[in-house]
C-alpha cells in the first residue's frame, strides 16, 4: 500500500525539493524532511518558480517523484511536470482534482 503524505502549505518544487532525493528541504515548510518518493502527494496548490516543473520532472525521471497526485484545484506546474514526464521519459504520474466545493 502506498502511503499518502498531506502537505499542509504549498511547497515551491524549486528549492523546495531535492529531486535526487525527494526530500521535502525548505527549511520553513512544515513537511520538511518527508519524501515525496513513492507516495500519493496531496496538496492544495504550488507555490513559487515557474523553474517547478523542471524540479518536479527530474524527481519523477530519477524515481523519487509521487505515485501520484491529488489536488484541491488544477495548477500548471503540476500538470505541465506530469506531462512533460509522460512525453519525455514514458512515466505516467495520475493527478486527480478534488474540489470540495
Amino acid at each position: 500500500m502506498v502511503s499518502e503524505l498531506r502537505l499542509t502549505q504549498p511547497l515551491s518544487f524549486w528549492g523546495g525539493l531535492d529531486p535526487k532525493t525527494g526530500m521535502i528541504v525548505d527549511r520553513h515548510h512544515p513537511q520538511y524532511g518527508e519524501s515525496i518518493a513513492g507516495r500519493s502527494l496531496v496538496m492544495a496548490r504550488t507555490r513559487g518558480s515557474t523553474s517547478s516543473p523542471g524540479t518536479l520532472v527530474e524527481a519523477i525521471r530519477l524515481g523519487n517523484g509521487p505515485t501520484d497526485i491529488t489536488l484541491l484545484r488544477p495548477d500548471l506546474t503540476v500538470m505541465a511536470a506530469v506531462k512533460v514526464a509522460k512525453l519525455l521519459y514514458s512515466i505516467e504520474v495520475d493527478v486527480r482534482i478534488h474540489n470540495d466545493g
